[in-house]
């Protein structure tokens, strides 16, 4: 693997062992002001990634969920989840993992995704393909939504009321329809064991590592509109089959 995969992958590979070190544990949850939980284990994970881009990479911005921005100015920046699915994490369940990116302004470089609780890492960039433990990896053939799973974080989408339909829509028309949400419905779109993940709302942090992840294995990441990007606000990752079928079901009139 390249360099960047290298360095992506023991970012969050670094990140995510922290924030194992906390799982299972009786954490003290705070709720946000935006709704979401927080810990101690987000935050120590957070803190060590920054510690280490400081280190090694003192140049590169950051932009962290738990502590905002560094260095605003700088060419590139790491954009970091320390645990994405939070609310999974403090429930004990193992459907979260630890997100790293390192981006030029809206195009991401490189792309990793660790979970921990489950032993398995999917690292990508542009060009150099999508690695599941190692391990080229891509998305499924499946080609008829009938035949396909297809998955969302929470399917009430309290958010905006066009989502739920669209994703109604999706939903009846798929073999199974499923919950697996937040980073780890993109990791199993990434390796052939789902076709259809969709977020309607999602930051920077949320999205930016999974962009390469999804395209590298041959899928098709846009936000809800469609367009290309991991700063759209929301996510639709795909196999290419089912990209336009799916896109098209979601944004119906």
């Amino acid at each position: 693997m390249s360099t960047l995969l290298d360095a992506a992958s023991e970012l969050a590979r670094l990140t995510g062992d922290i924030a194992l070190r906390h799982y299972r544990s009786h954490l003290h949850v705070e709720i946000k002001a935006d709704g979401s939980p927080v810990t101690v284990a987000d935050r120590a994970a957070e803190t060590a990634a920054r510690e280490w881009v400081n280190r090694l990479h003192p140049a590169d911005g950051i932009l962290g969920e738990e502590f905002g921005e560094e260095r605003p100015g700088a060419q590139r920046r790491w954009v970091i989840d320390p645990i994405d699915g939070t609310k999974s994490f403090v429930r004990g369940s193992p459907l979260w993992g630890s997100l790293v990116a390192l981006c030029e302004g809206e195009d991401v470089l490189v792309g990793a995704a660790y979970f921990p609780a489950v032993n398995e890492i999917v690292v990508a960039a542009p060009g150099k393909g999508c690695w599941w433990n190692g391990a080229r990896c891509g998305v499924s053939s499946v080609s008829s939504l009938a035949d396909a799973t297809a998955l969302t974080t929470d399917e009430r989408f309290r958010e905006r009321r066009e989502f739920h339909a669209g994703w109604q829509r999706v939903s009846r028309a798929a073999s199974v329809s499923r919950i697996w949400g937040d980073c780890f419905g993109y990791l199993l779109v990434a390796t052939g064991r789902a076709e259809v993940m969709v977020d309607p709302v999602m930051s920077p942090w949320d999205a930016a590592a999974l962009q390469p992840i999804i395209t590298e294995a041959g899928g098709v990441f846009t936000d809800w509109s469609g367009r290309a990007t991991a700063f759209g606000g929301s996510a639709v990752a795909t196999n290419r089959a089912l990209a336009t079928t799916v896109r098209s079901l979601l944004r119906k009139e």
